[in-house]
C-alpha cells in the first residue's frame, strides 16, 4: 500500500493524508482517541479512487496542534473549521468512536454541514461525571499513567483489549503504533472530554442518511446499545460486524471497507 504524504493546512493548525481527485464527494475519516490519521490509510486506498479520501490528524495528534481546552464541542468546531480549511463542501464523515462523538456534536452545530454520515463503534452518551462505570473507564485508562507507565509501555494491552475475534496482525501492527504515538497529555485530555458527553436526546434531529456501524465483541461502544442508537435516527442503517471489537477497520479491514463502501457509493449515487 501507498503511503500517502502527510499534508497540512495553510494555517499550519491541522495534519492530514488524502487519496483521490480533490474534486470528487469528500469522504473524511476521524479517528479514536488511541488513533491518527495514519490508521485510516487502507481505507484511503481502498476509496481514493472514487472519492477524495481524507484522514485527520485530531487537534493534539501526529502534526495537528493541540486546543487550549479540550472538548466535544471545541473539537466539533475544529471539525468545521478543518472541513473550511481543505475546502470540502458537503462531505461524508465516517467517526470512529470519540470521532463519532465529534460528529454528532458537529450535526447540532450545523445540521446540513454533511451529506451522509457513518457512525462507527461510537456512543451519544458517556453519562454521568460521577457514575461509577465512568469513574472506573476513567481510572483504568489514566491510573496507569499516574502510576508511570508511558503509552508505549501500554499500547499493546491497551490494543488488546479493544479487539475482538482473530484480528488482522498488521492492522494490530498499526494500531498499536498509533497508541504508542499518542502524546500522553492529548490522551488524558480526551479521556476527560468524554465525560458528561450526551447528545441522546438530539438524534432525532439527524437529518441526513447515516450509517450505524458496530462489532458484536465491543465492549466500549455494545452493539446492542449501537443498535438502538440507530432507532432513534430517523435515516440511519445498521449494521453489526460479527466478531469484531472496537478496532473494526483495523481489525477486519476487508469488512468495514465492504459495509461502508455499500453506504458511501448509494449517496454517491444520488448526488451524482
Amino acid at each position: 500500500m501507498s503511503q500517502p504524504a502527510p499534508m497540512i493546512t495553510r494555517d499550519g493548525r491541522f495534519a492530514y493524508e488524502a487519496a483521490g481527485d480533490p474534486g470528487a464527494i469528500a469522504l473524511i475519516f476521524l479517528h479514536g482517541i488511541g488513533g491518527a490519521a495514519r490508521a485510516w490509510r487502507q481505507q484511503l486506498a481502498t476509496f481514493g479512487n472514487r472519492f477524495h479520501a481524507i484522514a485527520w490528524d485530531m487537534p493534539g495528534y501526529g502534526g495537528s496542534a493541540p486546543l487550549a481546552s479540550v472538548s466535544i464541542a471545541a473539537l466539533a468546531d475544529a471539525l468545521q473549521h478543518f472541513i473550511e480549511r481543505i475546502g470540502a463542501t458537503s462531505p461524508i464523515l465516517v467517526g470512529h468512536s470519540i470521532g463519532g462523538m465529534i460528529v454528532q456534536k458537529c450535526l447540532v452545530q450545523s445540521p446540513k454541514l454533511a451529506r451522509a454520515v457513518v457512525l462507527a463503534q461510537t456512543s451519544p452518551a458517556f453519562g454521568k461525571a460521577d457514575g461509577d462505570w465512568q469513574k472506573s473507564f476513567i481510572s483504568a485508562r489514566l491510573g496507569p499513567l499516574d502510576r508511570g507507565e508511558t503509552m508505549k509501555s501500554l499500547a499493546p494491552s491497551l490494543v488488546k483489549e479493544l479487539v475482538g475475534e482473530n484480528p488482522d496482525p498488521k492492522g494490530m501492527e498499526l494500531a498499536r503504533e498509533c497508541m504508542e504515538s499518542v502524546p500522553e497529555a492529548s490522551y488524558r485530555a480526551m479521556m476527560l472530554a468524554l465525560i458528561g458527553f450526551d447528545q441522546r436526546s438530539t438524534l432525532k434531529d439527524i437529518s441526513i442518511p447515516a450509517l450505524l456501524l458496530s462489532g458484536s465483541k465491543d465492549n466500549n461502544a455494545p452493539a446492542p446499545m449501537m443498535a438502538k442508537m440507530a432507532t432513534y435516527i430517523p435515516a440511519a442503517d445498521y449494521v453489526e460486524l460479527p466478531g469484531v471489537g472496537h478496532l473494526a477497520n483495523l481489525e477486519r479491514p476487508n469488512a468495514f471497507d465492504k459495509a461502508l463502501g455499500s453506504f458511501v457509493d448509494a449517496i454517491a449515487a444520488i448526488h451524482g
